[in-house]
């Protein structure tokens, strides 16, 4: 018998055998993803300035002597206060947004549309009430007023004039009345705050006010709004504008944390 005519069987290899397809896992393009709602609904509120007011009054809560869990009630109170905030501005502001071309701007952009907006910050509302009223009934109504002030100022009363830093001013005066009056005063109707740190927490919305407004100068010169800090910058110019308000903002700061911690929030 010939080489030529023995045949050995063949081996399959483990390629050669049949078996399902393998499905690749598609993993959201970071585009979908920055479009996606949660992330349009988190870029619309003002994150960054609502976790730093919250962060801040949660630490002067802290400072009191509150125990943490009234602590993380101040903290959720004043964050879910803020993000409404930061909605109501965006609503308000979307057709100067998208004539600006603000970036960050879902609304502006068409990513959101407004009725989702409205829907999510009713929701908010609905919550906030019950969490302001948890802090003490004194508490929660000065909780409320304080944003019942900022969205009258988002709305256009005094945003647009020189004296566009009262609101900002009289809304952060209030908050250390928002902590005297909370936590384990609350039932018994708790303490008036402080005089001179209800003065610091004024001027410290001065600075946030200017703050907040330094990014948006150019845009607002263009449209002729002649408000406090753009009278500032342009007698001082912007960059030393962003200095001094920086330097001030941080100063009274730390001032109202000594103060809490020294003399308290409460008289």
């Amino acid at each position: 018998m010939s080489a030529k005519s023995i045949r050995l069987p063949r081996k399959r290899t483990a390629s050669a055998r049949p078996g399902p397809a393998v499905r690749r896992l598609r993993l959201p393009a970071r585009a979908d993803l920055a479009r996606s709602l949660p992330v349009s609904l988190f870029r619309a509120s003002h994150p960054r300035q609502a976790a730093l007011t919250a962060l801040f009054v949660a630490v002067g809560a802290a400072i009191d002597g509150r125990p943490l869990a009234q602590v993380a009630l101040v903290l959720a109170t004043v964050l879910t206060g803020q993000v409404i905030l930061g909605w109501h501005n965006d609503l308000i502001d979307v057709q100067r947004d998208r004539r600006h071309g603000f970036p960050g701007k879902p609304i502006a952009q068409g990513v959101v549309d407004h009725g989702t907006v409205w829907f999510a910050l009713t929701i908010a509302v609905l919550l906030v009430v019950p969490l302001s009223v948890a802090n003490g009934v004194i508490a929660g109504a000065t909780h409320l007023f304080i944003l019942g002030i900022a969205m009258l100022t988002n709305s256009g009363v005094l945003r647009r004039t020189r004296f566009s830093f009262v609101p900002w001013m009289l809304s952060f005066a209030l908050w250390p009345a928002f902590l005297s009056y909370g936590g384990a005063h609350g039932t018994e109707g708790g303490d008036p705050p402080g005089i001179l740190i209800t003065i610091l927490a004024a001027l410290l919305g001065l600075g946030v006010h200017v703050l907040v407004a330094l990014p948006g100068l150019v845009a607002d010169n263009a449209d002729g709004i002649r408000h406090f800090p753009l009278l500032l910058a342009l007698r001082t110019g912007a960059p030393r504008l962003l200095l001094v308000a920086g330097v001030w903002t941080g100063l009274l700061g730390v001032g109202i944390l000594i103060t809490g911690a020294t003399l308290g929030v409460a008289r």
